[in-house]
């Protein structure tokens, strides 16, 4: 999941919204990487989840509900945002899980 996280906002950086509706690949990548995330959340083991309350998981697990609507389009326009203003904060926090999770 960190992986996936931290690859979506390194392939989003130095690039602009517009990005998403010229460049086919980036965008279906993109997309690719939030379902993925998605997925791996809804995998987090219960206890996990209950030793980190501060994380939104049901806002995570529920990503692509977020990302595609009718004819299964994603909105570029969310696309962007959780791209530019959830992942990062996310993928930070999920170092510091495993971080502590090892520890453990």
């Amino acid at each position: 999941m960190r992986e996936h996280a931290r690859e979506a906002v390194a392939q989003a950086q130095g690039r602009g919204r517009n990005d998403l509706d010229t460049n086919r690949l980036l965008n279906l990548a993109l997309v690719r990487f939030l379902e993925i995330v998605d997925e791996a959340a809804g995998r987090v083991p219960p206890a996990t989840l209950a030793r980190y309350p501060a994380i939104a998981w049901s806002r995570i697990v529920g990503l692509r509900n977020r990302l595609v609507h009718a004819y299964d389009q994603a909105d570029l326009d969310i696309v962007w945002q959780i791209l530019r203003t959830e992942l990062p904060p996310l993928a930070t926090e999920l170092d510091r899980i495993l971080a502590d999770e090892r520890l453990t």
